[in-house]
């Protein structure tokens, strides 16, 4: 067996090591993929955040045939704070769900509901069956954002909630939806916008099938430098420095003339991050709606 000289082996281990360090700095920086598995590997994700252990207040369920989704029958979920009761007037939040989620998950897998129960001030939570078009128009037909604003909206006011100022709230695909819709909709008719862990990419070519029909739809609904559509909106944006969204949430995050509430932390692409960082998003939901 050949031996390697004291120098031959420092100077490989130094080698190593700054290959290590550039590798490192390039998934850090978004130039090299592999962040959320690096970060879940070496445990830099932080610690997962849990449902409070409370009696949620009552839920009401039900469904209703959507034009704007071609027909399709979706469900939806009104979660009341405790003490409420379904005919209340109170402010209400529209959640968007994630890709492959529905009404329920907000309230089931998520446990909005519980933390709903510990805000500050109370508000009822509604979410809606959206499919996984992406909360806009597709060319394939359905617009699961018309649904929203021309369906979802008149039958929660029917219901007796105030939906003349509204919050929106989702993750992942839910809070780009949330801030889209909430850049349509405008100040007049929405005062606040939390969005964890919003899914963007860099541009259209990275965006995976299905979430846009093409270039075109991409560029026409790319929320880059539209940040002043959303002035006077109340906008907590969070999301995991472990997340695979983060270099591109984070670059959206600095073209706001003024920084949004919310930020960056430890945190993957996972219900443990949402979980962590939900109690201090639906309190400030609380305060700019009440």
């Amino acid at each position: 067996m050949s031996k390697v000289s004291r120098r031959a082996f420092l100077i490989g281990g130094a080698g190593v090591v700054v290959a290590g360090a550039a590798g490192v700095a390039g998934i850090e920086t978004g130039v090299i993929p592999g962040r959320t598995t690096l970060h879940a590997l070496l445990g830099l994700n932080g610690e997962a955040g849990t449902i409070p252990n409370v009696t949620p207040g009552p839920a009401v369920t039900g469904e209703f045939v959507s034009a704007a989704r071609e027909g399709a029958k979706v469900g939806w979920t009104i979660s009341y704070p405790p003490g409420a009761a379904a005919g209340d007037s109170l402010p209400v939040v529209v959640v968007l769900h994630g890709h492959n989620g529905d009404n329920t998950t907000a309230f089931g897998a998520m446990g909005y509901e519980k933390f709903q129960a510990k805000a500050s001030s109370p508000f009822a939570m509604a979410s809606v069956d959206g499919g996984n078009g992406y909360w806009h128009a597709r060319r394939s037909g359905g617009d699961s954002g018309a649904m929203v604003v021309d369906e979802f909206l008149p039958l929660l006011a029917d219901q007796g909630l105030d939906t003349s100022r509204i919050g929106l709230m989702g993750w992942s695909m839910g809070a780009y939806g949330a801030l889209l819709l909430g850049s349509q909709l405008g100040p007049d008719r929405v005062a606040a916008i939390v969005a964890q862990s919003p899914a963007m990419w860099k541009d259209g070519a990275h965006s995976p099938d299905g979430a846009f029909d093409d270039l075109e739809d991409y560029t026409e609904h790319d929320l880059a430098g539209r940040q002043n559509e959303l002035d006077g909106i109340a906008i907590r944006i969070d999301c995991g420095t472990g997340d695979g969204f983060y270099p591109v949430v984070r670059d959206y995050v600095s073209g706001f003339p003024t920084p949004p509430a919310g930020g960056f932390e430890p945190g993957g692409h996972n219900v443990e991050y949402w979980r962590r960082v939900a109690p201090a998003e639906l309190d400030f939901l609380a305060k700019h709606l009440a």
